[in-house]
Order: structure tokens, then C-alpha cells, then sequence
């Protein structure tokens, strides 16, 4: 009995010891740590938003009558000028209408001439008691009614030499003629709408573009902000604008709301024409030369396993960030550090740390390593 409790006693402190032997292998394994420098670089806060190229000023010309389109004098891109004749419609019937009113007001006039004629007779007679009252009224309403009827003939006759003049086509505006909708020998009819006959849009050296922003990015979109954006017509080129206009008025396309948002650029060599598709990168928030850290290197915290190794005790405060420098003895120290812009992937940093400092990004060692194999990370390893 004796031996075997010898025995079993052995064999327990043989089990402790190399488990002992084994802990303190573990907690001496050596840890690695990667390690990335603060440098200075740009870095941008964003939003995104595509839209339609535009131009700054279209204007739809249309005609107040109807007719046959007699002739048309300009066609796709020409350059036209404020009173440059565009069109012509037959005048025919147009002439024949103020022929016809023209003829109404000197029929008006010599009735009025008649009657005042009338009128003034009566009147002296009347003064003399020679007539009764009703032929004085009679005299008199004959008078008015004809005055009348001059004045409606003159206002006829003046429509009809308005609509004459609009059978001329003119530009109201110095640009290009984007599009053309007629052709000579056509019909336009003006009943109901004006149909529109020409599409004329002003210097395009100066364009604009529409785009929508989701209403979760639009509270970060003021006016004056600098843009970039590309089209598909030119992959390679950048195009450089500003944000001109936001508007206040939403659109709801599928329960989800947007806001339309305007940007201006220059287009000095008329490369951006109307209607591409624009993919524009507002700059909410930018600065030049910051110092700068990704951002994985601001949300690094040590093992928990590891700290209490080096017997480190970090409290980690939500209203504060640290990042994690090396010592010269192989641990690690934190750092409280001041940040500015997030975009994501980097991150300002305003104090705490200077230009060249190496900052912990991820640590790692052999033993983690092997334990990866049979169960889970241990806990506040990255």
C-alpha cells in the first residue's frame, strides 16, 4: 500500500511539474508586434453622388402659332446669337388675318365717323328742345356703341399683328443649338401647348451637374465645398467643379429620399457635353499635409493575457484614444492621443504623437498561433 501511494505521489508531481514546465514556456514565448510610422499625406472626408451633365442656362423655343414651317435656317450646333432669325412660318394665312382685321377698323372708323355726325345734330337739337329725349338717347348710344366697336376692331387688329411677328422664329439667347425638332414643310400646331422647335443651351464652357445625395449625407453638403468627378467619356481626366446649390425640396423614388444637390465646373475645352453621367466626390472635410495613421492602429488594444504578463494595467476610457508605441524593453506603452478627421481608413491625428513614431498595428506569437489550431482566439487579440 505504502508503494503505491509513493507511486501515485510521483506520479502527481511529475503531471505538475511539467505543466509548470509548459505555462512558463507559454508566458516566455516571445511576441511580435507590427508596427506602422505616422507620416503626413492629405486626407479628405467624402460623399459620393452621381449625376447628369448639364448646361447652365436651356432654352426651349416654341411658336405661339400654327402653321407650315417655311424655313429653317439653322441646325445641331450651330452657334447662334440673341435675334439671329432661327425659322420662318408661312405667312399666308397669318396676312390674310390682318388684311381681314385691318378692313374691320376702317369699317369701325367711318360707322364712328357717321355717328358722331349723328350725334352732334341731335345733340344741338336737342339743346333746343326741337326732339324728344328718346331720339337724343338713341343719337347717343349709337355714338358709344360705335366707339366700342373701334376699340374692339383696333384690339383684333393688334393680336393679329403679334401673331404675325411670332411667325418669326428668333434666338433669345447667344449659345449652340442642341437640338432641332422641325423641318421645313412641317405642320406645327399651337392649339392647346406651345410646341417647342429648337433646344438652345448658352456657352458650354460653363456646365453644371445635377446629382442626388442621400438624405444621410446631405446634412454634411454646404455650398462652396470643393468637387471632383469623372465620366465614363474620359476615365483617365478628373474634372474639378464646387457645390453651387442645395435644394431643400426631397425626392422619394421607392421610399428612399434623396436631395438634389448642383455642382458648377468650368469646361474650357467643351470636352463635357450634356447628358453624360457624372460620379462626383464632394470634400466635406479636407486638410493638406496632416499627420495621419490608418485607422487600425487607433483601434488596437493589446491581450489582455499579454498586459497582465508585463503587469500593465490599462483602463480603457470610451471618451478617450490611445494608440500603442513600442519601449525599448519589448513591451508596449499607451499613448493618449487628439484626433480630427475620420474617413474610415485614416485617421488625423492633432496631438499625442509626432511625425516617424512607430505605432502598434496587430501583435501576434507563436504560442497564440498554436492555440489558433485547437479552439478559439483568445479574448482582445486582433
Amino acid at each position: 500500500m505504502k508503494k503505491k501511494v509513493i507511486i501515485f505521489t510521483g506520479i502527481a508531481a511529475l503531471v505538475v511539474f511539467v505543466f509548470l514546465i509548459k505555462s512558463c514556456k507559454v508566458k516566455n514565448v516571445p511576441v511580435t508586434f507590427e508596427t506602422m510610422k505616422v507620416e503626413r499625406e492629405n486626407i479628405a472626408r467624402v460623399v459620393t453622388a452621381t449625376g447628369t451633365i448639364e448646361a447652365v442656362t436651356s432654352v426651349d423655343v416654341g411658336t405661339q402659332v400654327s402653321g407650315i414651317i417655311d424655313k429653317v435656317y439653322v441646325d445641331f450646333n450651330d452657334q447662334v446669337k440673341q435675334g439671329e432669325l432661327l425659322a420662318q412660318i408661312d405667312r399666308t394665312s397669318l396676312l390674310a388675318q390682318l388684311e381681314q382685321s385691318e378692313a374691320t377698323v376702317d369699317q369701325a372708323k367711318a360707322q364712328l365717323k357717321y355717328h358722331q355726325s349723328t350725334y352732334d345734330r341731335t345733340k344741338a337739337l336737342y339743346e333746343k328742345e326741337l326732339i324728344a329725349q328718346a331720339d337724343y338717347d338713341q343719337a347717343l348710344y349709337n355714338y358709344e356703341n360705335a366707339l366700342a366697336t373701334l376699340k374692339n376692331a383696333k384690339s383684333a387688329y393688334d393680336k393679329n399683328m403679334v401673331n404675325l411677328n411670332y411667325s418669326t422664329i428668333y434666338s433669345p439667347i447667344n449659345g449652340v443649338v442642341l437640338n432641332r425638332v422641325v423641318e421645313e414643310g412641317q405642320t406645327v400646331a399651337a392649339s392647346f401647348n406651345t410646341p417647342t422647335l429648337f433646344t438652345i443651351v448658352n456657352d458650354l464652357t460653363q456646365i453644371e451637374v445635377e446629382t442626388s445625395v442621400d438624405e444621410a449625407d446631405i446634412g454634411k453638403v454646404v455650398q462652396g465645398q470643393r468637387v471632383s468627378f469623372t465620366v465614363d467619356a474620359y476615365p483617365d481626366l478628373k474634372f474639378e467643379g464646387s457645390v453651387s446649390e442645395v435644394r431643400l425640396q426631397p425626392v422619394v423614388t421607392n421610399n428612399v429620399v434623396t436631395y438634389s444637390v448642383i455642382l458648377n465646373a468650368p469646361n474650357p475645352d467643351k470636352k463635357l457635353m450634356p447628358g453624360m453621367t457624372a460620379t462626383a466626390t464632394i470634400y466635406v472635410e479636407e486638410r493638406q499635409n496632416a499627420l495621419v495613421l490608418p485607422g487600425k492602429t487607433v483601434r488596437f488594444k493589446p491581450d489582455e493575457e499579454f498586459l497582465q504578463q508585463k503587469g500593465l494595467e490599462f483602463k480603457n476610457d470610451p471618451e478617450k484614444k490611445f494608440v500603442w508605441i513600442k519601449d525599448g524593453e519589448g513591451g508596449i506603452n499607451p499613448i493618449e492621443i487628439e484626433t480630427g478627421i475620420d474617413n474610415g481608413k485614416t485617421v488625423e491625428i492633432l496631438s499625442g504623437v509626432k511625425e516617424g513614431d512607430d505605432v502598434v498595428s496587430s501583435m501576434s506569437s507563436s504560442a497564440t498561433v498554436n492555440n489558433r489550431t485547437s479552439g478559439p482566439p483568445s479574448p482582445g487579440f486582433f
